[in-house]
């Protein structure tokens, strides 16, 4: 008479191991599978779980800008940053933004990272974090061919460049004694300096050799160049644990070639050291 409850209590015990197990192989099967990035990068604060969210300009060729003017968006500092993000196993989103905002954009947590040659310089790294640099090249003093007015830094000395108002240019500008004429990007800053209306502009060589390479009859010329400068990826101060994960990544492409690589394909020449 005991053994028909004891069968019901075996078979109720059966039932429900098997729905623990059950109930173990979905959850088994529940986080993200190893192509899912989504639970990946939670240690570095990202603004969205398993995405690296990348501010850029889409404007500074051939750093970072459209194909065509409208195609995908490519560049250096474009390819630089969707190798970093592919080496820490995330998903990479890029949000364009004027350069004259791109710093605010980051101090209100818009995004993780600026990807666009940003040069160190020591007022900037009072208030960011910097990874190790991907881009070592000097500012150079573009003026019109012909122009011998200039042929120092010196000479800015009352004249007038065209520059961003919070680029490392416009600083060097302002120290030589140029009057700015606030532009937002090189692609205006020639513009003027061809019409006639500023005298100059001082910005990156690379910059200007691309110009000059895809624009041969532009008929512009180097009046003056500094010392090589650094530009590296630019972090609010709280990313330390992603500024040095994106150290060991960039290392790893040196180590691979990658940089060199992508150097030669926008430049003719490794540029990142």
């Amino acid at each position: 008479m005991s053994r028909a409850p004891r069968a019901r209590t075996l078979l109720g015990l059966a039932a429900a191991s098997l729905a623990v197990v059950a109930l173990a192989a979905c959850s088994s099967g529940a986080p993200a599978s190893s192509d899912d990035a989504s639970g990946k990068g939670d240690e570095y604060g990202l603004v969205t779980p398993g995405t690296l969210t990348v501010a850029t300009e889409g404007t500074y060729k051939p750093f970072t800008y459209h194909e065509g003017g409208a195609g995908d968006l490519v560049g250096y500092d474009v390819e630089v940053a969707e190798a970093v993000a592919d080496k820490l196993g995330l998903k990479v989103e890029f949000q364009e933004t004027q350069w004259d905002a791109i710093f605010a954009g980051l101090d209100a947590g818009r995004f993780d990272v600026i990807a666009n040659q940003v040069s160190i310089n020591p007022e900037r790294e009072e208030s960011y974090l910097f990874s190790t640099p991907y881009t070592v090249s000097p500012s150079v003093v573009v003026v019109n061919e012909g122009d011998t007015s200039i042929t120092s830094f010196d000479d800015l000395k009352g004249k007038t460049t065209a520059q961003s108002l919070t680029s490392n240019f416009y600083q060097l500008a302002v120290d030589a004694g140029a009057n700015v004429e606030a532009v937002e990007g090189w692609a205006q800053a020639v513009a003027l300096l061809q019409q006639g209306r500023v005298d100059a502009t001082v910005n990156d060589k690379l910059t200007y050799l691309d110009y000059v390479k895809q624009t041969p009859d532009a008929k512009l010329a180097v009046a003056a160049e500094t010392d090589p400068s650094e530009s590296a990826l630019a972090f609010t101060k709280d990313k330390a644990a992603l500024v040095k994960a994106v150290d060991g990544a960039l290392a790893e492409l040196r180590e691979e070639g990658v940089l060199a690589e992508l150097g030669e394909k926008y430049f003719g020449e490794d540029v990142s050291q």
